[in-house]
């Protein structure tokens, strides 16, 4: 404004100034004429920008205002805002700040110039509430990455790592352990004593994860929010759906409510927040909380074991320290001491009692019960991580309980497509990449991207199969829905007309059309990974121009890789078993109902028992024997099952290639299922695997060409637990002949 009136100023004198130039006052006649002299030009004065009227607003109408303005984040009289007004002095902690003040979280992000990471005072109280500009400013636009109180960062965000910053609890699986070691609380049922430094007397106490942890929930084993027991695996990030796995893809940033439309367009029935808490998808198969109800909703699988864990820790507490628990939500410290055992807290001159005589078993497991309780929407952020925490810490209380919680009818896992938390999807999560050979089974995206891609299964010079048309992929949490079903033409699944074996041989469940032509069936795409991953073919490249008896130390073990009932089911047709030159196999198992999807749940994949029932009866599978069937074990048994017959035929293999092992080979051998790569030395003799001195399991290092082969064969029928189904005769066959290649007799055995 100084400017304009500066412009009008000078203007008015210039005026003046061409007013005495322009005079037509007489003069006296000057005694000689002089010339005419012409006067300057003024520029024209420039317009004066119109300042807006004060006090009007720059932005007549904020975005999203409404919306926020009647959300939990403005809540101008929610304790979050105002736990500090009365205290003194009135201020809201630095480590408080980051999440109840606008101007600590500002702080934190460094968006007023100081250090990112950190809050640096406290923030006079009353701070107010969240503002816009605690999340629009240009230091939240670049957050891409947060650390969570594990230590643990996730990285690659987007606008969700704005809710990230504080919906994340203040606790962790680390936080727990490091107040036990800083006790040296090495007995775990042991109430726990303070420890006194001078004057000070610190207790050993709960561990409150804090409010809302959503976030902890959502990227679960990632960022280890909950008590994470040793020897466990725990799902990954709960992806959902593209679109909908962050916090704003399912909750409007502003209202901060679930974008309940978007849920009900594959959640039917869904018209609001509270019925999400019905849904249950199909691959949540089991019985999770054990109440016999496998239709209830997730939320309902929590609440059951959330019931069962706060009396487990009832029961402990009791037994183990001698003081009685309860749990109030409302009330800080949240879990309460109640020595008369009425059910009721004890209140003291200040009011409830908290309860002090913790040892560690009870303080993970009381943890683990906050966290289920302090995330309201844990059945959709992370279910099944939850699931896992609850079912543990029962576990783990369970084991010094004199009368243990029957667990029987719970359940921890899925079923393997969705088993989040176990080894064939957690294997690479040191790196979180899964190679291009694994990729296709081990991923959500790997199959769809290998049958995009036109990818092939093939077998190199040195018997190594490979899988190609897709890269290496970052790891899953199990499969998702589209790993089956094509997106681009939802809901129907990939239509599969064959599907090439390790052995080369191109296969099909849906036969051959009268052009000679391959025909899509669904079970095709189950055998795209349920085929093994070596074959006859891979297995003679690899010892190709070795003699057959002379150990050879830079042979390693061919693993025919897990659950390989495609290449069993199809026999010799596949070739996935060693199969012994000049000796015949059956192909295609001819049993009626031989696809995998006639007789397995594509979701649960348990064995569709009812469909056996109709010519079986009742009788278990592992019963099952027709009565055709010759005793194929030679054991003179003719009524056990067709699985007790492979089962003696495995163990006599298995003992046939320990005594070709030691005498031959000239190195004893054991075999463990659970630890790569199977086959140990075993020098001593005392049927546990060698150890170097740093306790490192000792692999087998003298193969020879055929123990490699009988060893194959034996790893074959171990992976492929439903073999004495798939294919029984086949299997048969091909136990029978290893052990007649090693020199085994084979006179009292029926081979098919």
């Amino acid at each position: 404004m100084k400017l304009k009136y500066m412009i009008i100023a000078a203007a008015i004198l210039l005026l003046i100034s061409l007013a005495a130039c322009t005079s037509t006052e007489t003069q006296a006649p000057a005694a000689e004429e002089q010339a005419a002299v012409e006067c300057p030009t003024a520029e024209p004065c420039p317009t004066c920008p119109t300042c807006p009227a004060l006090p009007e607003p720059v932005v007549k109408e904020v975005p999203n205002q409404d919306d926020w303005a009647n959300s939990p984040h403005n809540k101008a009289d929610a304790e979050a805002f105002n736990h500090w007004n009365e205290e003194d002095p009135a201020e809201v902690p630095a480590n408080c700040a980051t999440c109840h003040t606008s101007a600590g979280y500002q702080d934190f992000l460094g968006a007023d110039g100081s250090e990112a990471g950190v809050v640096d005072a406290a923030v006079p109280a009353p701070a107010g509430t969240i503002q816009c500009e605690t999340c629009h400013n240009p230091a939240a636009d670049a957050l891409t990455a947060v650390t969570f109180p594990s230590g643990v960062t996730v990285d690659g965000l987007g606008g969700e790592a704005r809710c990230m910053v504080c919906h994340q609890g203040r606790a962790s699986k680390v936080t727990v352990d490091t107040l036990i070691e800083k006790f040296a609380a090495t007995d775990m049922d042991a109430v726990v004593a303070p420890i006194k430094e001078g004057d000070t007397e610190t207790r050993f106490g709960f561990v409150n994860v804090h409010y809302f942890p959503a976030a902890a929930t959502l990227y679960a084993g990632e960022v280890m929010g909950g008590y994470e027991y040793e020897g466990k695996l725990y799902d990954a990030k709960n992806d959902h759906t593209e679109g909908f796995n962050t916090c704003i893809g399912c909750h409007d940033s502003h209202t901060l409510e679930v974008k309940i439309e978007q849920c009900a367009q594959c959640h039917e029935g869904a018209a609001s927040a509270e019925d999400l808490k019905n849904v249950r998808m199909v691959s949540s198969a089991h019985d999770y909380d054990g109440d016999g109800d496998v239709t209830e909703g997730m939320a309902f699988e929590i609440a059951g074991l959330q019931e069962t864990l706060y009396a487990t820790i009832q029961a402990y507490a009791k037994e183990a320290t001698g003081t009685g628990i309860v749990y109030d939500a409302a009330t800080y410290p949240y879990f309460l001491a109640d020595a008369d055992g009425d059910g009721a807290a004890d209140t003291g001159e200040n009011g409830p009692v908290g309860f002090s005589t913790w040892t560690p078993r009870l303080l993970k497991a009381a943890y683990n019960y906050q966290l289920s309780v302090k995330d309201p929407g844990a059945f959709a952020h992370g279910n099944k991580y939850i699931v896992q925490l609850l079912f543990d810490s029962v576990e783990d209380l369970n084991a010094k309980l004199a009368t243990p919680v029957d667990m029987s009818a719970m359940a921890r896992d899925d079923a393997g497509h969705f088993a989040g938390n176990t080894l064939p999807f957690r294997d690479w999560d040191d790196t979180g990449v899964v190679p291009y050979r694994c990729a296709k089974c081990h991923t959500a995206a790997g199959l769809p991207t290998f049958i995009a891609n036109g990818g092939t299964v093939v077998v190199d010079g040195r018997g190594t199969t490979l899988t190609t048309g897709i890269g290496s992929m970052p790891s899953s949490n199990g499969f998702a829905c589209s790993t089956c079903h094509n997106e681009a033409d939802w809901p129907n699944r990939y239509s599969i007309k064959s599907v090439v074996f390790p052995s080369g041989k191109t296969l099909s469940y849906g036969g051959k059309d009268a052009d000679g032509a391959f025909v899509a069936d669904d079970a095709n795409l189950c055998i795209l990974c349920h085929q093994g991953r070596e074959s006859t073919t891979s297995v003679n490249n690899y010892l190709k121009g070795r003699e057959d008896d002379t150990p050879d130390p830079s042979l390693s073990f061919k693993n025919i890789h897990y659950l390989a009932a495609g290449a069993t089911v199809f026999g010799a047709d596949a070739a996935g078993a060693y199969q012994y030159a000049e000796k015949e196999y059956l192909g295609l198992s001819a049993h009626p109902i031989n696809k995998c999807t006639d007789c397995h749940d594509v979701h649960a994949l348990e064995p569709k028992t009812q469909t056996c029932a109709g010519c079986h009866g009742e009788t278990p599978l592992e019963n099952l024997r027709m009565p055709t069937t010759p005793d194929y074990d030679g054991d003179g048994d003719v009524t056990e099952g067709v699985k007790a017959e492979v089962d003696a035929l495995i163990e006599a293999l298995f003992a046939q290639i320990q005594v070709y092992a030691e005498t031959t080979a000239g190195v004893p051998i054991v075999y463990d299922s659970n630890e790569y790569p199977y086959f140990f030395t075993d020098v001593d003799k005392n049927g546990e695997a060698d150890a170097d001195a740093e306790g490192e399991l000792q692999g087998y290092n003298a193969f020879t060409p055929r123990l490699m082969r009988a060893a194959f064969n034996f790893q074959y029928a171990q992976k492929d637990p439903g073999a004495f189904v798939h294919n029984p005769k086949y299997v048969v066959q091909f136990l029978i002949d290893a052990i007649a290649d090693l020199g085994g007799s084979v006179s009292g055995f029926t081979r098919p």
